[in-house]
C-alpha cells in the first residue's frame, strides 16, 4: 500500500507543479476537472447511502460555483445567486420523480453533493483574493496565486504526513472511531505541529508575519482533519472503503481532495479577513 501511494505521488506531484507553473487559466481548468470527477464520485456515494441523486444537474451546479470562483471580477457577488439558481434547477429536476418523498430526497442529496465538492473552488478564490507578494519577499517570484495556493497545499500535506507518522509511532488513544478507526490524539497533535511549521515557512516566504502561523496553522490542520472525517462519514454511510479506484493506492479523486474541501474555504476566509 505504501509503495502504491509513493508511485501515485510521483505522478500527482509533477502534474501539480506543471499546473502551478502555467498559472491561470490552467489552475482553474485543473480545479474544474477535479471537481467534476469528485462530484461523480460523491453522487455515487450518496446513491449508495440510499439517496436518489440527479448527477447531471448536480455537476452543472458544481461547475457553475467553481466558475464563479475563477472569475470574481466578472461575477462579483454572484455566488449566493448561483447557488440559489442551482437549488431551483435541481428542485425542478426533482419534479420528474413520481414519489414526492423520493423527489425531495433527490433535491436535498443532489444539492448537498454539488455544493460539497464545489468548495474546492475556494482554492482558486484564495489565489485571486490574497494580497500581492511583496517584492522583497523570498517567494516573490511565485506571485500571490501560486504562493498562497502552495501554502494551502503544503499545509494540508504536512498535516497528513505529520498525523500519519506520529500517530503510527505514538498513537494510542483514538477519537471518533465511528467515523475512522485510525485517528489518534497523538496523530492530531503531530499533524497540527507539522502543519504550523510549514505554514510559518510559507508565510515567511510570502513576506507575511510568521506569528500568524500560530493561528492559521492549527486552523488549517483542524479544517483538513474535519474534511477527511466528513468524507469518512459519507463513505461509512455508503458502506465503502474508497470513493473510487482512479488513483492506485489512494482510492478515488474525492479521497485525495477531501481535506481541501474544508481547508480551502477556511484559509480563504482567514486571508481575506486578516491578511494584508
Amino acid at each position: 500500500m505504501l509503495r502504491e501511494r509513493l508511485v501515485s505521488a510521483l505522478v500527482i506531484v509533477p502534474i501539480l507543479i506543471v499546473v502551478l507553473i502555467l498559472g491561470e487559466p490552467f489552475i482553474a481548468a485543473a480545479v474544474l476537472l477535479v471537481v467534476v470527477l469528485a462530484a461523480l464520485e460523491a453522487f455515487t456515494l450518496v446513491r449508495a447511502a440510499g439517496y436518489t441523486v440527479l448527477p447531471l444537474l448536480g455537476v452543472v451546479l458544481a461547475v457553475a460555483v467553481v466558475i464563479d470562483a475563477a472569475a470574481p471580477a466578472e461575477l462579483r457577488g454572484s455566488s449566493v445567486l448561483l447557488a440559489a439558481v442551482g437549488l431551483c434547477l435541481v428542485g425542478v429536476g426533482a419534479f420528474t420523480l413520481k414519489d414526492p418523498r423520493e423527489g425531495f430526497s433527490a433535491w436535498m442529496a443532489t444539492t448537498f453533493a454539488s455544493l460539497y465538492v464545489a468548495q474546492l473552488g475556494f482554492l482558486i478564490r484564495l489565489g485571486t483574493a490574497a494580497p500581492p507578494v511583496k517584492a522583497s519577499a523570498p517567494f516573490h517570484a511565485l506571485g500571490a496565486d501560486r504562493g498562497w495556493i502552495l501554502l494551502l497545499v503544503f499545509g494540508v500535506w504536512a498535516y497528513d504526513t505529520g498525523a500519519y507518522f506520529v500517530g503510527r509511532q505514538w498513537g494510542r488513544e483514538k477519537f471518533l472511531t465511528h467515523l475512522s478507526a485510525s485517528k489518534t490524539y497523538a496523530g492530531l497533535i503531530g499533524g497540527l505541529v507539522a502543519c504550523t511549521v510549514v505554514v510559518a515557512v510559507m508565510l515567511w516566504g510570502l513576506g507575511q508575519n510568521v506569528l500568524l502561523a500560530a493561528v492559521l496553522g492549527p486552523l488549517l490542520g483542524l479544517a483538513a482533519q474535519a474534511g477527511d472525517l466528513a468524507e469518512s462519514m459519507l463513505k461509512r454511510a455508503a458502506n465503502v472503503k474508497d470513493s473510487g479506484r482512479l488513483i492506485p493506492g489512494h482510492g478515488g479523486v474525492l479521497d485525495r481532495v477531501d481535506s481541501f474541501l474544508f481547508a480551502a474555504p477556511v484559509v480563504t476566509l482567514f486571508v481575506v479577513a486578516l491578511v494584508r
